[in-house]
């Protein structure tokens, strides 16, 4: 459940993730879950807690960039560039060390060192061809970082080459790039349905609606005027007295009285009985 509202709902998914740690809070995988979804949330204080609980209890230093990310969200970024000299770095594979570089780099722009966040991200990965997530979330931090320097060339170039490897679009180099040339982008698909049925009228049709838009053009194919309905046709709801009317037949109809007695009894429930009386119909309340 946490999983699937991470993208739509993470405050409800980190909700979720609590109850979890509740009933499971000594597993790694738990903890990291939740480390997940607070920092997705925004919840960067009980993230740090969630992912420092799962490297306790994993021993896995896999967590490290995060906890470097969640202390810049706390607004810390001196130990987050603290964090990205550390020992741990050293035991990340390479795509957590990539990402160890992608925090540094927004923790020195969080200081405003804006040339020190380009610097920080020229590593031998930068030049690398490779298609996996980590090439192009490389690429495209160092093209950010190139256009906050005001390096707005060399950002466009590198823009260019985060499109080319990132097969499964995990970035928005496209939309970036696309700003860079002055792209303006238009949704070609609305109202293609309206401008396509206005091509396939012809002249004649056009002209034919142009003289059906007035009532008074309609002349022969002009709709017949709507009678008013007879209340007589119309149905509906019925009362108490229609409902002890239908009673009185039934009861009729059950001791083959005559129905034109009933009638002539009228409305009077004493009438009614007089009729039931005489025709030897047993009442019914004496049961």
């Amino acid at each position: 459940m946490t999983a699937r509202l991470l993208d739509d709902r993470p405050d409800l998914a980190w909700e979720h993730a609590k109850a979890a740690v509740a009933r499971g809070g000594r597993l790694a995988v738990v903890r990291e879950a939740a480390g997940v979804a607070a920092y997705t949330a925004g919840e960067y204080a009980d993230a740090l807690a969630q992912f420092r609980a799962a490297r306790r209890i994993s021993g896995s230093d896999s967590y490290w960039p995060l906890m470097a990310d969640c202390e810049r969200g706390l607004g810390r970024p001196e130990r987050a560039i603290s964090m990205a000299g550390a020992d741990e770095v050293d035991r990340l594979d390479r795509a957590g060390r990539v990402e160890m570089r992608i925090v540094a780099s927004g923790a020195r722009r969080d200081l405003g060192q804006l040339e020190a966040a380009v610097v920080t991200l020229q590593c031998p990965e930068l030049s690398s061809s490779s298609t996996e997530s980590w090439s192009a979330r490389l690429k495209f931090a160092y093209a950010d970082a190139l256009l906050a320097a005001g390096r707005e060339d060399e950002a466009r170039e590198w823009f260019a080459k985060t499109v080319d490897v990132d097969a499964s679009d995990e970035t928005d180099a496209a939309e970036r790039l696309a700003d860079l040339d002055g792209i303006v982008w238009v949704d070609t698909l609305e109202g293609e349905d309206d401008e396509e049925g206005d091509d396939d009228r012809t002249d004649v049709e056009d002209d034919a609606f142009e003289a059906f838009e007035d009532d008074d053009n309609l002349g022969e194919f002009a709709p017949p005027a709507l009678e008013p309905a007879d209340a007589s046709t119309v149905e509906r709801t019925p009362t108490d007295e229609d409902l002890e009317d239908d009673e009185a037949v039934a009861v009729a109809e059950r001791a083959d009285l005559d129905i034109d007695d009933l009638a002539l009894a009228g409305d009077d429930p004493a009438d009614y009985a007089t009729v039931v009386r005489d025709q030897g119909v047993p009442d019914s309340s004496s049961d």
